[in-house]
């Protein structure tokens, strides 16, 4: 048949075949928007499921007064379902849903080549098989496409439109309008693996589970390190366990027979639970325990930390010293003024810790003006900041804190400086997130009381501290640290010391094949941050926060990551190296991947 030779139809009746979790949300997307669906499943139960839930969704859609009661009997109305595929024999779109199993998803669309019309589209809702392959098996390949929504399709907005090399450019054209019909955003993709949001996410999530297997990390620390280091609406491991283990063990098959890519191979914990079918929410079971099969509520289990767990006694702490002027050191040094700690905020010069302290007093003075802090709470945390010019200053603090140039020379000088004028027993902290904590502490010659405090920028506002233990780390150092932590208000994780810790090492790695995907022309820019904020839910696009970071910085986190760990896969980007030779490092320069109005 001639791809260009028959125009599609405007899909008014479009038929959903298998009504699990996707497929009664697509469904009730398609009947809200005014169009004809024919829900197909082979089993009676869950097609009476699927018309409980629809009427439940439309329900809460008139208390909520985004329906009228007329509107809602007109959607229910316009939903039918059935457990023939005969159903779809006059459907103007068939979309597949069932389960990611190729025999079986084959066998539907050979069983739709003997029913539906010559004109009829056929969608897969696939993420992870070739829609190549299947399009070639059908006796219609110019009129297969893969149609991509996102879990909970009806809050959703994202729409990956995959093409085959068969697929008629028509075809695509139909079910892009279908998908801004439906008030969603498509992104129009090649076929492979992943496609373009679950490309970049299931490498995360595998490297996250890999990371959970190693025990470098507890599941709670990871999850809550991504959810406030990253601003991420849920963890990994418990958005492993919302997709499905097993599901995603499928996904990460497939990515890794195309790429190749070791960082895709599935985490071998991903089989061992997959097999044992402790397959996530579904099951009851996952990474985490839930009260039942389907529930969203975890409840505990083995693995979870004891409320009461006795811990080693810390040590007391009264007065910080935060060594450095920039924004971190200012930051970190109002941080804990606010909260009740005697600050030294020591610089280089006396000039430059006034000029430190000045600009914690605009801080605090915005903070203000928002109704976030009282004028009493403003001079008193301004009272508590003494600027000195000098490391001298630090001779009687309880805790020092450096947050100087992310430059190991830089700062084993400093502690080796710290070493002879602090107090014996004085915590010593390096704020570093990609440096090894190890060789801070042994430029002095109290390795044990050296520790990883990593706050997040800005520190005022970000709730996460990554505390790093090395192996020489006395207990009670961890203890201080874990309670200084909780009384300024932090939420602590514990991690060991490599390269990245919990949230770069996680958080990297995914930023760069981004842009790999980029210089392999697989998609655009803007497709790609598109597809991570409205299919992910991710609060910036991997582009949109590369140039926030700075890609200097960006490319030397890259850089320890892969010399840490040596996976070919890690190597930084060579459009990354280009961008940062030429100077292009992001909001910082007026441009990186995008340009921006210089201020």
């Amino acid at each position: 048949m001639d791809r260009q030779s028959t125009p599609p139809s405007p899909l008014a009746t479009i038929a959903v075949v298998g009504l699990g979790t996707m497929g009664t949300g697509i469904a009730e997307v398609l009947a809200v928007a005014g169009r004809e669906v024919i829900g197909i499943d082979i089993s009676e139960a869950a097609a009476r499921t699927a018309v409980t839930a629809l009427e439940a969704a439309t329900a809460r859609s008139v208390t909520r007064e985004r329906l009228t009661e007329q509107e809602r009997q007109d959607v229910l109305s316009r939903f039918r379902t059935f457990t023939d595929l005969q159903a779809a024999a006059h459907a103007d779109l068939v979309i597949e849903v069932v389960p990611e199993d190729y025999a079986l998803k084959q066998q539907v669309f050979t069983a739709l080549d003997a029913i539906v019309r010559p004109d009829t589209v056929l969608a897969t809702g696939t993420n992870a098989l070739s829609v190549t392959r299947l399009a070639a098996e059908s006796l219609r390949p110019e009129r297969v496409v893969g149609l991509h929504f996102f879990n909970p399709a009806p809050a959703m907005k994202l729409v990956e439109v995959v093409s085959s090399v068969l697929t008629a450019p028509p075809v695509v054209e139909a079910v892009t309008t279908l998908a801004r019909d439906l008030g969603k955003e498509p992104v129009t993709a090649g076929d492979r693996p992943g496609f373009v949001a679950d490309g970049l996410l299931f490498g995360y999530l595998n490297q996250a589970a890999a990371m959970f297997e190693a025990k470098y990390a507890s599941r709670e620390d990871i999850d809550a390190a991504m959810r406030l280091g990253c601003g991420l609406p849920m963890g990994p491991l418990a958005l492993l366990d919302l997709i499905g283990v097993d599901t995603a063990r499928t996904v990460l098959e497939a990515m890794y027979a195309a790429s190749g890519d070791r960082l895709h191979a599935p985490a071998p914990v991903l089989g061992h639970l997959a097999e044992a079918g402790l397959t996530g929410r579904k099951s009851g079971r996952g990474f985490y325990t839930y009260e039942a099969p389907g529930s969203a509520v975890t409840v505990p289990d083995a693995r979870t930390p004891a409320a009461d767990a006795a811990a080693a006694a810390g040590r007391p702490v009264s007065t910080v010293g935060v060594a450095g002027s920039g924004t971190m050191a200012g930051g970190i040094a109002q941080v804990f003024a606010q909260a009740g700690y005697d600050v030294v905020l020591a610089a280089r010069s006396q000039e430059k810790a006034d000029a430190a302290k000045a600009a914690i007093a605009k801080s605090l003075d915005r903070a203000v003006s928002r109704g976030r802090l009282t004028e009493e709470a403003r001079t008193g945390t301004l009272a508590r900041i003494t600027p000195a010019g000098s490391l001298e200053a630090f001779a009687e603090v309880d805790l020092a804190v450096e947050a100087v140039a992310e430059d190991l020379g830089v700062k084993q000088e400093l502690f080796a400086a710290l070493d002879k004028i602090c107090k014996p027993g004085a915590v010593l902290a390096t704020t570093t997130s990609s440096l090894p904590v190890i060789a801070c502490a042994r430029a002095t010659s109290r390795p044990q009381d050296v520790i990883g405090m990593h706050f997040f920028n800005p520190a005022p506002a970000m709730k996460l501290v990554e505390v790093v233990r090395t192996v020489l780390t006395a207990d009670d150092v961890h203890a201080t640290v874990r309670a200084v932590c909780a009384k300024v208000r932090k939420h602590a994780v514990d991690c060991g010391d490599r390269a990245g810790f919990i949230v770069n090492a996680l958080l990297f790695p995914y930023l760069n094949n981004a842009i790999k995907m980029v210089e392999e022309h697989y998609a655009s820019l803007d497709e790609i941050d598109a597809a991570m904020k409205l299919g992910a839910g991710y609060p910036m696009g991997p582009f949109e926060l590369l140039d926030v970071v700075g890609l200097d910085v960006s490319l030397a986190i890259e850089k320890v990551l892969h010399k840490e760990f040596r996976d070919p896969g890690l190597a930084p980007s060579p459009l990354l190296e280009h961008l940062v030779a030429a100077g292009c490092l992001g909001r910082k320069t007026g441009r990186g991947f995008r340009e921006y109005a210089r201020r």
